[in-house]
């Protein structure tokens, strides 16, 4: 094909070349690019660290700024209670009339009540008589056999053994004598008589300031009834249960002066203060005759024994009355 000239429309011979791109290439296989991308998690993550850590700062600014004000909201609240106050005691006190100044120097301040607080005996708790209100009439029949029961047991158990082992049994077990005595007072309940309520009635015949030793007295009931009317009663038992009686094992020795003459009969001896003695159903241990032997020990001349027991308790009553009589005593009265 013959080729020809063509004005403006000649082509180079030479073919023009493209400038070339100035974007760099990575190549395929760079070990550098993994440590910048290690390096840019570790600023990644310290980015999120320090905004957190920002965010928690801020936050504990917040809660310490808030505690601030409440601090200083509740001081502002004490300075005007404060400020009342003040206003309140500045205020002028309006007159009392004559009576309510009266009343005031009649009221106890607080210095007086507690003087007086000190000065008064705490009283002893004493037994609710209204405890057993929420029972039924047939659960408190119920307690009452139980108590019966409990209160024959230890009588026989009392009897059968020696004061020394009773005492013993009472220190191991403080329920054993209150129990027995709650049971007493029962059993007494229904008796004719009381005892102790003749005891009474008689000695309060006898002259002022006689000295009555209530041996095994229990509750002091005849120390109670007769020491307001001038009489001094002398209380002793095994345990004691109240400011009346003095513990102390009355078939050993007893706290008392006195002493036994050569002839060991009523008029021998020296130092005897007790005028009257008194066992009313207390006659109880094994060892009870030396009870007796130290009933003759403290009692002055020509003074009076006073035995109470059942009948039931001894088998014969002739042989009793000889035994106690051997000790020196003389049978003046016998109720049988």
């Amino acid at each position: 094909m013959p080729l020809f000239n063509v004005p403006g429309w000649s082509i180079p011979t030479e073919p023009v070349t493209e400038p070339g791109s100035r974007k760099r290439k990575r190549p395929a296989n760079d070990t550098g690019s993994e440590i910048r991308i290690a390096s840019t998690e570790v600023n990644l993550e310290k980015l999120v660290q320090k905004l957190t850590g920002k965010r928690d700062s801020n936050n504990s600014k917040n809660s310490k700024k808030l505690r601030r004000q409440q601090k200083e909201e509740q001081q502002s609240r004490s300075s005007l209670d404060d400020d009342d106050k003040k206003k309140t005691i500045s205020l002028p006190i309006p007159l009392m009339s004559a009576k309510e100044r009266a009343a005031k120097k009649a009221r106890p301040t607080h210095s007086d009540r507690s003087l007086t607080s000190q000065l008064t005996p705490a009283k002893h708790p004493e037994k609710n008589e209204d405890e057993d209100v929420s029972l039924t009439s047939m659960q408190k029949g119920m307690k009452q056999k139980l108590e019966g029961a409990r209160f024959r047991l230890l009588n026989q158990s009392l009897y059968e053994s020696s004061s020394e082992d009773a005492l013993k049994m009472m220190q191991d077990d403080p329920t054993v004598y209150l129990d027995y005595h709650s049971g007493f007072r029962q059993q007494v309940q229904s008796w004719p008589s009381n005892p102790v309520d003749h005891y009474i009635a008689s000695l309060s015949l006898y002259p002022d300031k006689t000295v009555v030793a209530d041996l095994g007295c229990g509750d002091a009931a005849l120390a109670q009834a007769l020491i307001p009317k001038g009489f001094s009663v002398l209380s002793f038992d095994l345990v004691s249960n109240n400011p009346y009686v003095v513990a102390v094992d009355i078939c050993g020795t007893l706290p008392l002066p006195g002493s036994e003459g050569a002839g060991k009969s009523t008029s021998d001896g020296e130092a005897h203060i007790v005028d009257v003695v008194v066992f009313s159903l207390s006659l109880m241990s094994k060892n009870w005759p030396q009870s007796i032997r130290e009933a003759w020990r403290i009692l002055k001349s020509r003074g009076d024994l006073k035995i109470a027991e059942v009948t039931s308790r001894f088998v014969d009553v002739d042989a009793f009355v000889s035994l106690i009589s051997s000790m020196g005593f003389k049978l003046k009265s016998k109720v049988c």
